[in-house]
């Protein structure tokens, strides 16, 4: 009998039939893996986006089992596959493993890329580089407050007061007085994604209705400036300069683009494939898709993109943290 977790999780550890090499690492939960065991192709359990889904189903590149083996404590597995397409990686490379670890500790590539991951997976890619941008129009809905003509200076000048606070509770302990400066200190990027993951887990369940607190609005005022939150604090703890990120234009190009629940949820699971690598090339464009993805839940809702950034501005004002400019 497998093992599998609490979560009903198991392990998988997938391996090139034909050369050994290690491809990848996922989950599976029971339904899975009867999906692979009945069509001979993987099935893998997303956590992110708690659901099922078939490798290369986006990309063409998929995995015909050739063998399933179980480990001796029976809590994972490893199944041989033959590699249709050449890349199991969403990176584009063959294996997921196509960077060495160095004394240095800086990653050294080792493998060539396979696949452009922007022309197949699109925008969930490409925005890393659009979302630089904030010359995009979008409307204000009439009964949001707008003190500044220009909304997009305006978001952004709401943004960086975020952003600066964050930063001042990173570079000053304030652990015994402010729970976000603790985290700070504490400088977890594990734990900092794990609670970005649940909390766009429900930003997503608000649009669909499956996560209800006072209605679709509010509730996604709340729920949005939450992702800001743990997306800012990864920002903080990478240290990474405010432009790097620019979360008022990949906020405002999410808003833009009014990409489908499908697609949302496509690009949910980049965000985190990229800043689950730890890698600081791949944090940055990352962290701009979950601004992003702030910016279509609010066109999702019909709310200003403003909103979130406003509301926790007000959080902020009221702890001291940020003052009303003169």
């Amino acid at each position: 009998m497998l093992k599998f977790d609490r979560q009903g999780l198991l392990p998988v550890v997938i391996q090139d039939d034909s050369s050994n090499a290690v491809l990848m690492v996922a989950f599976m939960n029971e339904e899975a893996l009867r999906l692979t065991r009945a069509t001979g192709y993987t099935h893998f359990y997303s956590r992110s986006r708690n659901a099922i889904w078939r490798k290369g189903e986006q990309s063409g590149h998929v995995q015909a089992v050739r063998g399933i083996f179980v480990n001796c404590e029976e809590s994972s597995l490893l199944i041989r596959v033959q590699q249709v397409g050449d890349a199991a990686c969403h990176m584009g490379y063959r294996s997921c493993y196509y960077r060495q670890l160095p004394p240095n500790n800086i990653y050294e590539t080792i493998a060539e890329r396979v696949f452009d991951p922007e022309t197949v997976y699109g925008s969930a890619q490409s925005l890393s580089a659009s979302s630089q941008t904030s010359t995009i129009d979008f409307p204000i809905a009439n009964d949001y407050k707008i003190t500044n003509k220009n909304p997009h200076a305006q978001l952004e000048t709401a943004t960086r007061q975020l952003y600066d606070a964050y930063l001042y509770l990173r570079d000053h302990d304030l652990s015994e007085q402010s729970n976000t400066s603790y985290l700070l200190q504490e400088r977890s990027p594990h734990y900092l994604i794990t609670r970005l993951a649940d909390e766009l887990q429900e930003l997503a369940d608000v649009q669909t209705g499956e996560h209800v607190h006072s209605g679709r609005e509010p509730d996604t005022i709340l729920e949005a400036s939450q992702v800001g939150y743990w997306l800012m604090l990864i920002a903080a703890t990478y240290q990474l300069p405010y432009e790097d990120i620019a979360p008022h234009a990949a906020i405002l190009q999410g808003y833009q683009d009014r990409y489908g629940y499908e697609k949302a949820t496509e690009t949910r699971e980049e965000c985190l494939n990229l800043l689950g690598t730890f890698d600081l090339a791949q944090i940055a464009p990352g962290l701009r898709i979950g601004f992003a993805l702030i910016g279509w839940a609010c066109a999702e809702a019909g709310i200003s993109p403003l909103a979130p950034a406003e509301y926790d501005l007000e959080q902020m004002r009221k702890k001291g943290l940020v003052k009303d400019e003169q």
